[in-house]
Formats: C-alpha cells, structure tokens, sequence
C-alpha cells in the first residue's frame, strides 16, 4: 500500500469513527438513563405529557405523542385521522344573508341579487338541500313567473331563477361553493351552470355524498319583469332545507 493510499484510509477511519461518535451521542441523549459517568437533559422526543417516575436512583418523564389531524378522501372511502373525537353524527346548517334585495326592477334591465347558507356534516353518509317557496309577488297576487326550465336572462320577459354558481350575464356576481377546510359539497345539476337559472318548488339544489367540512355556497337570483307587469311591491319566500343521509 503506498503511503498516499494508508493515509486515505487514516483518515477514512477518523471520519468513521466521528460519525460513530455523534451517533451514540445522539442516541444515549435521548435514553431515560443515568451513572456516574453521565447524566442526560432531554429525555424525551415531542409529545406533551408531564408524567413524572421516580426513585432513589433515578427520575424519569413520560410523553405521548400527537396524532396528526387531516382528512384522506377516495372515491369509496373517507378517513379522519387525529385526537380522540366523538362519533355522534352531526348536520349544522346556517342561513348568512338573511334579507337579500332586488331594488327596483325595470323592463330594460335584469335585476340581481345574492344571498349565502353554509353546512358542516360531520360522520354521516352525507346530506342534501331543497329549496321551497314562491317567486315575487306582489299583495294582488301578481307573480313573476318562475323558470321551470334553464334559461338565460331576458330583459323585457316576466322570469324568476336562480343559480348557485358565479356568473358573468346579466352581470359579473354570485361565486362558486367556498370549501373552506375540507369541504366536499356539490350543487345540483339544474342549478350549477353560470348565467343559467331556474327555479322550481321543491329542487335539490346542493348536496354531498359523504361526511363533509364546511361548506359555503351563494345562491344568484335575477328578475326580469316586461311593461305589462303591475307596478309595486314584489315579496318572495325561500325556505332551504337541509337533510342528513345516512
């Protein structure tokens, strides 16, 4: 062996046995162990338990490690993974804009409107929302008529829908479902194509097929009205229902 070689391999040992070194240094550093010839400072990894062991001869903390939280979703399946939880199915609905407003509404213009409702299904099969109610009418009983098929707006015709998606006819308004922290909610067929509307008594107009985060969606209104519709005050009614499947 020629000496350049012997002193690579010198100093291939050193390197070796440094690494040998930290590694049992890393190693007794987290052992729960004392003598007289050491005495360890950290004695645990992660976790937040406080438990003391104890004797004459030696003291020791226990932990337990936290579990990660988040969800894993497949075609068939769903799994939530973290801290104990409780196992009792749970639907929570909420309405967040109360009172949404058309203004005035003209033969030369569509009026619009928007309004939110968010749901949360926690451990069940999922669930789906209907909606009921009546077109705006006026105190006679003169009614806009509702779009029992899909249409486009059309300024100067009597027609009442609505959509759950962003749009850009007769305006730019409404928004897409806001999913938030694992939302899996989904709109309706008839109800989920921009700058198309409808409204028919009784629809499901959003749903999930399996336990969900929040989920929050805009509904978009409009209003065309023609010359021949009364002039007044128009009220409508919505009520949203929302059921758990299990």
């Amino acid at each position: 062996m020629s000496v350049l070689g012997r002193g690579q391999q010198y100093i291939y040992y050193f390197v070796y046995a440094l690494l040998w070194c930290i590694a049992v240094y890393g190693y007794v550093t987290v052992s729960a162990s004392s003598s007289t010839h050491y005495r360890l400072i950290e004695t645990s990894l992660g976790g937040t338990g406080l438990l003391s062991s104890s004797s004459t001869n030696y003291q020791s903390q226990q932990s337990g490690a936290i579990l990660g939280n988040g969800t894993s979703v497949g075609t068939s399946y769903q799994v939530q993974a973290g801290h104990q939880t409780t196992g009792a199915p749970t639907l929570a609905f909420a309405i967040l804009t109360v009172n949404p407003s058309f203004g005035s509404f003209s033969p030369t213009t569509t009026a619009t409107a928007t309004s939110q409702f968010e749901v949360e299904d926690y451990t069940s099969y999922g669930y789906v929302v209907q909606i009921y109610g009546t077109p705006p009418t006026d105190a006679y009983g003169n009614q806009i008529t509702p779009l029992a098929t899909n249409s486009a707006p059309q300024v100067g015709t009597d027609q009442f829908g609505i959509n759950l998606v962003a749009n850009t006819l007769p305006i730019t308004f409404g928004a897409n479902p806001n999913y938030g922290q694992f939302g899996y909610g989904t709109i309706a067929t008839n109800y989920n194509t921009a700058n198309s509307y409808r409204f028919v008594n009784g629809d499901e107009i959003a749903y999930s097929g399996k336990s969900s985060g929040v989920t929050i969606y805009t509904i978009s209104y409009i209003v065309d009205v023609s010359n021949l519709m009364p002039g007044g005050q128009y009220n409508s009614s919505q009520n949203l229902v929302c059921t758990g499947t299990y």
